[in-house]
Order: structure tokens, then sequence, then C-alpha cells
């Protein structure tokens, strides 16, 4: 019998019981009450937990911090136990209809469009904020609330938050308030049994039989942005040579993979597990692909040198802005069609079983990098 790993909860989901936490303490009538916990509607499951306070103060009349501790659940997360301060003050009255709740990023919490643009609070956190602190206002209060990463700017280092162009800190990104455990042995047979459920629906309603692969949020924002029933998608974290095999036993027909170029670069490679523990070799594969179509030396000597995958890619943007050349379609082009065909041998190698692949590649502005052939024809018939 497989144990289910435990999931915790998402950054957010502190974040906002540390602002929660703060408002009441501004609120209080008892101070010598002490405050260890507070309900949070996480509204993504609908569902009200209780998330532990580890310290709340006031600072001055009208401003408290309030600080939690991140507890990501069973999974290979770096954020676990990092403290996440909310800090919580009353404005002056404002205009009638002017926002009653307004929401900053502190230390620690990232910035988008490389440092210049806003805190990196997305969608998903915002809304949990304002839901959750609009139950505690008292009539005709304003309030500011910043929510700070003692931690984030040093765990960002270690994350491909760069990479989708968020600087300087962490993000609250997600949406939903559950950290599933991703990385840890147990999700995987949930990730198996979800697959075997979908395949299983998807053939007895007679519909195409194409299964669409995320690795994680970013994708699945993007196809159910283009139109791509959640029946079909797949979040499958790192696990993808295992899952693939598991829709060739399946006999799943088709799967499109849909994902960032930095991760779907290593199938490419022959990795299969793409958590960066286990293995790497993006800059290589990449130079190696480039070599093989007739790069100009320097510039290939540039790309096995590049700091990241998506440094790579500007990289060879420049020489085709400065040459009118078109190396990111040539080699991209070629990525994608060693992709494909690496996991359709991949699936047939350990399930004997024939399925076609294709995949779409993005890039840290989640813009469509490239189709494979395969993949393009896939996606008309799934969107």
């Amino acid at each position: 019998m497989t144990i289910a790993p435990r999931s915790g909860y998402t950054l957010p989901v502190f974040a906002c019981a540390a602002s929660i936490a703060a408002l009441r303490w501004l609120h209080r009538t008892e101070p010598t009450t002490a405050l260890t916990s507070v309900p949070v509607d996480m509204l993504h499951p609908a569902e009200t937990v209780e998330i532990p306070i580890e310290q709340v103060s006031g600072l001055k009349p009208g401003s408290a911090l309030a600080i939690t501790r991140s507890d990501p659940g069973d999974n290979l997360d770096l954020t676990r136990h990092t403290p996440i301060w909310a800090l919580v003050e009353i404005l002056p009255d404002s205009a009638p209809n002017a926002p009653k709740i307004h929401i900053k990023g502190g230390e620690g919490l990232g910035r988008q469009g490389e440092g210049t643009g806003e805190a990196a609070i997305y969608g998903y956190a915002q809304n949990l904020l304002l839901t959750n602190l609009e139950r505690w206002l008292e009539a005709g209060e304003v309030i500011e609330v910043t929510i700070i990463l003692p931690e984030g700017r040093s765990l960002a280092e270690r994350t491909s938050n760069a990479a989708f162009g968020v600087v300087d800190g962490l993000s609250l990104l997600g949406t939903s308030g559950i950290a599933h455990p991703l990385s840890a042995p147990g999700q995987l047979e949930l990730f198996r049994a979800e697959l075997q459920q979908k395949a299983q629906q998807l053939m007895t309603q007679g519909s195409d039989p194409t299964l669409v692969f995320c690795i994680g949020e970013n994708g699945l924002d993007l196809v159910a942005q283009l139109g791509i029933a959640p029946d079909r998608t797949l979040k499958t974290a790192n696990w993808l040579g295992s899952l693939l095999v598991e829709a060739g036993m399946q006999h799943v027909e088709s799967v499109l993979l849909f994902g960032y170029h930095g991760k779907l670069i290593k199938l490419a490679g022959g990795i299969f597990h793409t958590h960066h523990h286990v293995a790497d070799g993006r800059q290589e594969i990449l130079a190696a692909h480039c070599a093989n179509l007739g790069l100009p030396l320097p510039d290939l000597q540039a790309i096995f040198a590049s700091p990241t995958a998506e440094a790579a890619l500007q990289h060879l943007r420049a020489v085709d802005d400065r040459t009118h050349s078109t190396w990111v379609n040539q080699v991209y082009s070629a990525l994608a069609h060693t992709i494909d065909r690496r996991c359709q041998g991949y699936i047939y190698t350990h399930s004997e079983q024939r399925v076609t692949v294709g995949c779409i590649l993005f890039d840290r502005n989640r813009k469509i990098v490239v189709k494979s052939t395969t993949g393009e024809t896939l996606l008309s018939q799934v969107c």
C-alpha cells in the first residue's frame, strides 16, 4: 500500500496568515492574549486551515509585525522553515472608492522585469490576501501590507526564478493553497493514478486520446489560456520519463509535452528525470545542436559558457538580430525534433508501446519559442 506523502501549504498561505495575525494584533482588546494561530480561507481549495503564528508584536501605534514559517509538506522544497513576515500599517482615511488594502513587496520578495517592475505577488496570492484581510477590516479602515522574506534573496539564487524574469527574491506564485510534494517518491504513484484515470476517462468518452504533460504551474496556466481542457492535462513535476512510460502502458495514443525550454531541453540529451539534483547538461545539449548546425565557433563557445539556458537563448536571439539569421528557429526546431524522437524511443524501450509525442517549448516570458511539427498537430487537436 502506497502512503501518500504529506502535503503542506504554499508561500501565499503563510504570507496571508502573517498578515491576518498582524491586523488582528492591532485590533486586540486583551493585550496579554497570545495569538498562536489564525484561520486562512485558502479559496482554492475551498477549505479553511489553521496556520501557526510564531511571533506577533506592535512596532509603533498603528503598526504591527507577524511572523510565520513555511511548511511545504513532504517535499524537497528549499523554502522549508523559511520565515515569512507581514508588516501591517493602518493608514489615514482615503477617498470613498479608493482601495482599502494596499499590498507591497518588501525585502526578499522578488520583482518582475529584471527588478524594475512590480513585486512578484501573482493573482492567487493577491486574491488570497485581499479576500481574507477584508473580513478583518473595521469600518472605514485602510491598511498597507508589506510582505517580507528575510531569506528570500539568498534562496532565490538556488531557484529558476531569474529564468522567468523575477529577480532579487522569491515570488508568491501558484494557483492553490496546497503545496503538493511533487519530488517525494510517493507522489509519483499519485501522478500515475491520475494519468490512469484521465486516460481511461478519455477513452470511455470516445474523445481524442491525447494527454498534455506540464512540468509545473507555468505550463498549466499557459495550456488553460490556450483552451485545453483540464481533463487532458497532467502535472508531471520532474517525473517525465516514468509518466511517459505509464502513458504507453495505458495505451495513450499521443502525448503533448508543454514546458519551459530550460527543462525540456534535457530530454533531447536523454535525461528523463529533470530535477537538477539528478542531472543537468542543458548548455551542453544546446551547444551540441548548435555545433551540428554549424553555428560559428565564437557564438558556440558563448552558448557553452552561458550561465543558464535562458541566457543561451538570448544570445542566439542577439545573433539573429545582428546578422539577420534564423539560428533560434533552426536550433530549437532541431531540439524539438530530437525531444519528440527520444521520448517516443524511450516509451517503446520501456513499454513496447508506440506513442506519438510532440512538444512545445516556451521561454521565461511564457512566450512559445518553438512547436515541433508533431506538437503543432497535437495542439490543433486538443484546443
